[in-house]
């Protein structure tokens, strides 16, 4: 039988003290604290100085000592996108919630009402349609609870929500309709607006979205004197800032953003958007920090030019882009002293098998350690039940772990 220690070395545990040069079973998750502390407070002031709240979507990371440390960092509440995730946050602490999605189907309403049990406990989410909101009526009624509900405004072509001011109006009577139900605010999603226009489509999405919300608030459509307007993934918070400001939300209504993966940022498609965010911003100096990676053993060298890395489908995200290789290591040498992997790249990923090329003039041996970025780290995050805290010389400082 496996004693606990024996039982630790499973996929990516660590304990505080550990190397990953020498003490730690790779692959691994690994999150450097200095980004990870940069990233929380970079973003945390974005936010506040725009005249917003921060309620980051914590589907990236479901890290609860992640979603500590940014309501310690001022976060007004957490994003969440099931009820599920919504009772792990719960469970990690988390006491305001904003469901950015829809509440269907009685066993995640049953989950939604036992945690409304708690007086402390502030949830919303987000409703588009008549019978949706006949189903929560009922069913929130039924139990003696009120359940709070924001309106979701779409786009044709884009995901949920209604399309129309009239889909809205006719929403707003849907909910009066029901005492069980609250209308705390409005909610959109710029993120399904691509092609040539799409920062002037986000701003103009925006600015509906703020000029709807003024509508209703001169109707007395909402439960809250200061109801909630609401938008804004990773990539164009920015624009959604800004447009909130321009058409004064702030003020008037709780402006509240809700990016996700600024926590750890990539070495890809967010990389790409923070460039965006800092070219449009001159007032912004620094930006985002890569903070995750994946690192995992050089495992076979079959061939010249060619190694077989012990990482794959199941360990890293391949949705957006292969893993980026960026530095070696050699196991057990402390001092860590890293060699830059210039000019190799990952060809292809299996399961547990990455392809990777190497470039003339790189020493690569059997069991050398290998730290890849990513592209999209949610989709990196749910490969894994728990991430490594690491310090500049690779020694974890705390194991941090999921909650999928």
């Amino acid at each position: 039988m496996l004693d606990s220690q024996a039982m630790a070395v499973e996929k990516g545990a660590a304990r505080p003290g550990d190397n990953l040069l020498r003490d730690v079973s790779l692959p691994a998750l690994v999150l450097n604290a200095k980004a990870i502390e940069h990233n929380i407070r970079w973003m945390q002031k974005f936010v506040s100085d725009s005249g917003a709240e921060l309620a980051p979507h914590g589907k990236t990371s479901m890290t609860p000592g992640l979603f500590q440390r940014q309501l310690q960092a001022g976060a007004w509440g957490m994003t969440l996108a099931t009820a599920v995730q919504t009772r792990a946050a719960y469970a990690g602490g988390v006491r305001r919630v904003l469901m950015a999605n829809q509440l269907v189907g009685a066993p995640n309403m049953a989950l939604i009402a036992e945690l409304l049990q708690d007086s402390l406990f502030d949830f919303h989410c987000l409703v588009d349609h008549p019978d949706q909101v006949q189903a929560l009526g009922e069913f929130f009624g039924a139990r003696g609870l009120r359940l709070n509900v924001m309106i979701e405004y779409g786009v044709v072509g884009g995901r949920c929500g209604c399309r129309s001011e009239a889909e809205v109006h006719a929403l707003v009577a849907a909910i009066g309709a029901q005492p069980a139900l609250a209308l705390t605010g409005i909610e959109g999603y710029e993120g399904v607006i691509h092609g040539d226009h799409a920062i002037s489509g986000i701003r103009a999405f925006a600015a509906s979205l703020v000029n709807l919300a003024v509508q209703l608030q001169a109707q007395g459509a909402f439960a809250l004197e200061r109801p909630i307007v609401t938008a804004s993934g990773s990539a164009w918070y920015d624009l959604i800032a800004e447009a909130f400001d321009a058409h004064e939300a702030r003020g008037r209504f709780l402006a509240v953003l809700r990016p996700g993966s600024y926590v750890a940022h990539d070495h890809g498609i967010y990389k790409e958007a923070q460039c965006g965010v800092l070219e449009r911003r001159g007032d912004l100096h620094e930006g985002l920090r890569p903070a995750l990676e994946v690192w995992a053993h050089v495992q076979s060298m079959p061939e010249p030019g060619f190694a077989v890395i012990a990482l794959g489908k199941r360990d890293v995200a391949f949705d957006a882009g292969l893993p980026v290789p960026l530095r070696c290591f050699k196991p057990g040498v402390l001092p860590a002293v890293s060699e830059p992997m210039q000019g190799c790249q990952v060809t292809a990923v299996m399961d547990q098998h990455a392809f990777m090329s190497v470039a003339p003039g790189i020493d690569l041996r059997i069991g050398d350690i290998i730290a890849f970025g990513t592209s999209h780290p949610c989709l990196t995050f749910d490969k894994w039940r728990v991430a490594c805290l690491v310090d500049e010389d690779c020694t974890v400082i705390e194991s941090l772990t999921t909650d999928f």
